[in-house]
């Protein structure tokens, strides 16, 4: 069955082509965010485990720091490693998410008086013990997440008070070292359009690194939109090309597009033209690599617990019918395919 303005209509239950589409538009994949929760949920498992639909996962929160190393130097993989493995027995890429992030972080680590030197111990430790233990297993790494302001400046939590920009150095080497393998991203939001904040990504985090030597591959466009308020798509490949003209790969690592409840005719019809917008900008851009949304249903979406009144996010109601996003998404990678962009 599918939901379309408002009436629900008959199809097919294995429509299952967003992963499938997007691989034979030339990009890597279609995947989804997940956490460890909704796995028991069977109708929701068998979409999620569809690799014509979903072709790679991230871990919503399993491998966050506060799961990790929960206390100094105590390390525990059981709950990251509960995606990483579903990934590898579906044969999906894992994007391995995240090392370095200001928020989820341990009680310890904001509790501690730190200095230059146990600060860059503990920060090495964490990184290079928790990349190790995926070491081969993550297509990519988020190694620094959300390290910017809104207004370009550098966040002021505990690593950057204590060790300056150099933080993000000391993180994506040790992450380099750890996992070879692996793909380095910066990942962010609100660096999806030009404006100050995405200047000082690619300034004070991809230059920089670059110009030290230190190993950057990609940079993740986060893409948690407002229906109505979303980049242009020209306006989106301007600034993935903004990047990739740095030597980057860009990914769309966290994509949902909320409205104002309830979903109607209106604000539904609006969502679909604003995803086609954002998943056509991947496509136009070579160095796009590929598309996750940040879950796919309704009801697993962290907008409403957030943003009061808002939500429908996502691809999938929480009747398991479609919204007319997907089929929006369905259409713009049809036509890619059939065009060869």
């Amino acid at each position: 069955m599918r939901f379309q303005y408002g009436l629900l209509v008959t199809l097919p239950f294995a429509a299952a082509q967003l992963n499938e589409l997007t691989k034979k538009a030339g990009k890597l994949y279609f995947g989804t965010a997940t956490d460890n929760g909704e796995l028991s949920n069977t109708t929701y498992r068998k979409i999620l485990d569809d690799t014509n639909e979903f072709g790679q996962l991230t871990p919503a929160n399993g491998m966050k720091w506060e799961y990790v190393e929960p206390e100094l130097g105590v390390f525990n993989f059981s709950d990251g490693s509960v995606v990483a493995n579903l990934a590898t027995k579906n044969r999906q890429i894992l994007r391995c998410h995240n090392l370095v992030w200001h928020s989820q972080l341990a009680d310890w680590v904001t509790a501690d008086t730190w200095n230059k030197e146990n600060l860059t111990a503990a920060l090495i430790q964490h990184v290079t013990r928790e990349a190790s233990h995926w070491a081969g297993q993550c297509y990519a790494w988020d190694v620094v997440n959300e390290a910017l302001n809104d207004d370009g400046t550098f966040r002021n939590d505990t690593f950057y008070n204590v060790l300056g920009q150099e933080y993000i150095k000391i993180a994506f080497e040790a992450a380099a070292a750890a996992d070879p393998w692996a793909k380095l991203y910066y990942n962010d939001y609100n660096i999806e359009y030009a404006g100050p904040k995405s200047i000082a990504a690619q300034n004070n985090i991809v230059k920089y690194l670059k110009k030290s030597g230190v190993r950057i591959d990609g940079v993740g466009l986060q893409s948690h939109f407002i229906v109505g308020e979303t980049p242009s798509q020209d306006d989106q490949v301007a600034n993935m090309e903004a990047f990739t003209n740095l030597g980057v790969d860009v990914a769309i690592t966290e994509l949902d597009i909320r409205l104002d409840l309830p979903a109607n005719q209106s604000n539904l019809a609006q969502q679909s033209l604003d995803y086609q917008a954002t998943v056509g900008a991947c496509l136009q851009v070579k160095g796009c690599v590929g598309i996750t949304v940040w879950d796919f249903y309704d009801p697993f979406s962290w907008v409403p617990g957030v943003f009061t009144g808002q939500g429908a996010a996502d691809l999938w109601f929480g009747n398991f019918t479609r919204h007319p996003a997907y089929y929006g998404v369905i259409d713009v990678l049809k036509k890619a395919v059939k065009n060869g962009w």
